[in-house]
C-alpha cells in the first residue's frame, strides 16, 4: 500500500483508541500529573510572594521581613523543580513503556495477519508505521499530551488570579483567547492533512530504499545506479517540498499565536500603569499581574508545537490503527494435533481459490489424494497454479471453496502451530534471515539436535556450512546475500526437513542446483521421502523421478494424473511441459516420438527408464 492511501475520518478516533494503553499506565500518570500540577502551583505562588514583598517590606521600608519571603520564594522554586525533576522522569518512562508495548503488540498483528495482507501492502509503509509513528506517538505522549493537559490549567488558573487582582485588564487577557482559538482552528484544518501526506510519502521512500538495498545486484548489473538515484532523489524531493510546506505553516501560525500574548501585554502595561496612577492597582498588584500574564507566554507560544504534534499523533495512530483494524483471516482452530498422530493421508476435495480483490479463479475444483508416504509431483507451464495449490496446504493462504484435510481433518481445524509442525515446506526463492547458520536451520525446530542438524545438512548436501568460518554460528548476513542461490537453496531445504514433518511441501526447491549437485540432492533426499507424504512442484524433468505419480496443472485445473510413464505415453501436453514449451505444444521430432521409441524428452526417457536403467515411475 502506497501513500495513495485514504486516511479515514476519524483521526482523532484512533488517537483516543489508544486509551487502553493509558489505562496500564494509570498509576504512573497520575503521579506525572500531581508532579506536574505541584510545579504549576509552585511557580503561579511565587508572583503572588513578589505582590507581598513589593506592597510590604519594600514600600514601607522594612527590612525584617524580606530574609522570610525571599527564603518562601527559595523554597518554592526548589519545589517546582523537584516536581518537575519527578514529572520528566515519570512521563519519558511511561511514553517509552507504552511505545515499546504497541510497537511489540503492531509486530505480533502484523505476524498473523495473512499472506493476502503482506501481498497488498508495501514493507516500507509497513516499516514506517512501526518505527516513525510510534515515535510520533510517543513523543505526544510523552510531552504533547502533559503540556497540553498543564498549559490549558495553567491558563485557567491565571486567568483567574488576573481576574482577582484587577477584573477589566483580567477580562482583557481572558478574551485574547478568542483569536487564539480561532488561529489554530484554522492551523489544525489544515496540518492534519499535510501531517498525512508526508507520513505517507516517508513510508514509499522507506519503500524504495529497501528495494534498493535488496535488488543493489540487479541495479549494479544493469547499471541502473543513477536512475534508481533518480527515483530516490524524486521521493526525497517530495517529502522535502511537504516538509518545507508544513514548517511554513507551522511557521505563520507560531506567529501568530506569538503576536497574541504580545498585544496583550503591551495593552496590560498600558492599561496597569494608568489603574497603579488612579489608584486602581498597587504597584506589588501590577508586578504580581504582569508576572503572571508573562507565565502565559510558554503556553500561548507552546501552543502551535502542541497542536502539531498532536496532529501528527492523530495521523500516526490513524496509520496504525489502519493495520490494527485488518482481522487476521487466517486463524487457529480449535484442535491441536501432535505430529506423531498423523498418518499423512492429504486430500483435496473440491478446492478453489480466488486472490482477494481479483475477480477470476486461480484454482478450480481441485480433487486429489496423497495417500500417506506417497510423493506426487505438480507439473505444469508457469502460472497454472502450482505453487498457489501447494501454499494452501500450510494456510498460508486459506480456501475460498471445498477444504483440504490431513487424516480427514480439515486443517482450518487445526491450531496453527500443529498444523505447521505437521506440514514442513521450501521456497524455490529461498529466504534467509540475518543471523547464524544454526538459528536459520532450526528456525521451525528450535530444539534440534547437533546429530539432526547433520542428518538435514546431508540430505540437502549442505556440508558446505562446516567450512564457513565459525562454522554453524556463522552469521550468513541480510537475506543471506553472502551465500550463492545454490547455497541458501540447500539451507532451505534443510530446514524445512530438519523437523521430519509428516507432510513436505517442496516448491522447485532444487532449482538453483547445478546438475551435480541435484543429483546427489534427489538421491539423499529419496530417502527422506520414504514414509513421508510429500507435494512436489517439479519445474525440471529430473525431479519427476523422486514421484510416485504425477497431477498435471493446467489453468488452475486438474488435467491429468498419473505415473510419470503413464502420462508421457497417453497426454501430449505433459510431454509438451516436460520439454519446457512455452506454448504447449510440443516440438516436431517429439510429437512424433512415442513411449516405445525409447527416446528422451528433455533428458527424461518416454519409457520410464534412465539410461543408467533405474525406473524413476516405481
Amino acid at each position: 500500500m502506497s501513500a495513495d492511501v485514504s486516511p479515514t475520518k476519524r483521526p482523532l478516533t484512533n488517537l483516543w483508541r489508544l486509551r487502553s494503553y493509558l489505562r496500564a499506565y494509570a498509576g504512573s500518570m497520575v503521579w506525572m500529573f500531581i508532579a506536574a500540577a505541584g510545579a504549576t502551583g509552585a511557580s503561579i505562588v511565587v508572583p503572588l510572594v513578589v505582590q507581598q514583598v513589593v506592597d510590604g517590606p519594600i514600600r514601607h521600608g522594612q527590612s525584617s521581613g524580606l530574609l522570610l519571603l525571599g527564603a518562601l520564594a527559595l523554597a518554592l522554586g526548589l519545589i517546582e523543580a523537584l516536581l518537575i525533576f519527578i514529572r520528566r522522569w515519570t512521563q519519558s518512562q511511561t511514553s517509552l513503556d507504552m511505545e515499546y508495548e504497541i510497537r511489540n503488540d503492531l509486530y505480533a498483528h502484523l505476524q498473523r495477519l495473512p499472506m493476502s495482507f503482506h501481498d497488498r501492502w508495501q514493507s516500507g509503509q509497513l516499516l514506517s508505521r512501526v518505527t516513525t509513528d510510534l515515535s510520533v506517538i510517543r513523543r505526544f505522549m510523552s510531552f504533547g499530551l502533559i503540556f497540553l493537559v498543564v498549559n490549558i490549567a495553567t491558563y485557567i488558573a491565571v486567568v483567574f488570579l488576573l481576574l482577582r487582582l484587577y477584573w477589566p485588564l483580567g477580562l482583557v487577557v481572558a478574551l485574547s483567547s478568542i483569536p487564539l482559538f480561532l488561529a489554530s482552528r484554522k492551523f489544525t484544518k489544515f496540518y492534519l492533512t499535510i501531517s498525512r501526506l508526508q507520513q505517507d510519502q516517508q513510508g514509499d521512500l522507506a519503500t524504495l530504499v529497501e528495494e534498493s538495498a535488496q535488488g543493489i545486484r540487479v541495479i549494479k548489473s544493469f547499471g541502473r545506479r543513477r536512475h534508481v538515484a533518480g527515483m530516490f532523489e524524486t521521493g526525497a524531493r517530495r517529502v522535502h517540498d511537504t516538509g518545507v510546506a508544513k514548517a511554513r505553516l507551522l511557521a505563520r501560525s507560531w506567529a501568530e499565536f506569538d503576536a497574541v500574548p504580545n498585544v496583550t501585554l503591551a495593552i496590560v502595561l498600558v492599561g496597569g500603569a494608568y489603574a497603579v496612577a488612579t489608584g486602581g492597582m498597587t504597584v506589588g498588584g501590577l508586578v504580581a499581574f504582569v508576572t503572571l500574564q508573562l507565565m502565559l507566554i510558554w503556553p500561548i507560544d507552546s501552543l502551535g508545537w502542541i497542536i502539531a504534534n498532536g496532529q501528527e499523533a492523530m495521523t500516526a495512530a490513524d496509520r496504525i490503527f489502519e493495520v490494527f483494524d485488518v482481522e487476521p483471516s487466517i486463524v487457529d482452530g480449535p484442535d491441536p494435533l501432535a505430529a506423531s498422530q498423523v498418518e499423512g493421508c492429504l486430500r483435496f476435495e473440491g478446492v478453489g481459490f480466488t486472490y482477494p480483490g481479483a475477480d477470476t479463479p486461480v484454482l478450480n475444483r481441485i480433487d486429489l489424494e496423497v495417500q500417506p508416504g506417497e510423493t506426487l509431483a505438480i507439473v505444469g507451464v508457469t502460472g497454472s497454479g502450482k505453487t498457489t495449490l501447494v501454499s494452501l496446504v500450510p494456510r498460508l493462504y486459506d480456501v475460498t471453496a471445498g477444504r483440504i484435510t490431513i487424516d480427514g481433518r480439515d486443517v482450518r481445524s487445526l491450531r496453527l502451530d500443529s498444523l505447521r509442525e505437521i506440514v514442513g515446506m521450501a521456497f524455490e526463492e529461498a529466504t534467509l534471515f540475518s543471523m547464524s547458520v544454526r538459528e536459520n536451520l532450526t528456525l521451525g525446530r528450535p530444539g534440534a539436535t547437533d546429530e539432526e542438524i547433520a542428518e538435514a545438512l546431508a540430505v540437502a548436501q549442505a556440508e558446505f556450512v562446516y567450512d564457513l568460518p565459525w562454522g554453524l554460528a556463522t552469521r550468513v548476513g541480510e537475506q543471506g546475500l553472502s551465500l550463492s542461490g545454490g547455497q541458501r537453496q540447500r539451507l532451505a531445504l534443510a530446514r524445512a526437513v530438519i523437523g521430519k514433518p509428516r507432510v513436505l511441501v517442496l516448491d522447485d526447491p532444487l532449482s538453483a542446483l547445478d546438475v551435480h549437485t541435484e543429483a546427489l540432492v534427489e538421491e539423499a533426499l529419496a530417502r527422506v521421502l520414504h514414509g513421508t507424504t510429500a507435494l512436489l512442484v517439479v519445474h525440471r524433468p529430473s525431479t519427476v523421478a523422486l514421484a510416485d505419480r504425477v497431477a498435471l496443472v493446467r489453468d488452475g485445473v486438474i488435467a491429468a494424473v498419473g505415473t510419470h510413464s503413464e502420462l508421457l505415453a497417453t497426454v501430449p501436453e505433459y510431454r509438451a511441459v516436460l520439454s519446457a514449451e512455452a506454448d504447449g505444444a510440443p516440438r516436431e521430432h517429439e510429437a512424433a516420438a512415442t513411449p516405445a521409441d525409447g527416446v528422451p524428452v528433455n533428458g527424461v526417457p518416454v519409457n520410464g527408464v534412465r539410461t543408467n536403467g533405474t525406473r524413476i515411475d516405481a
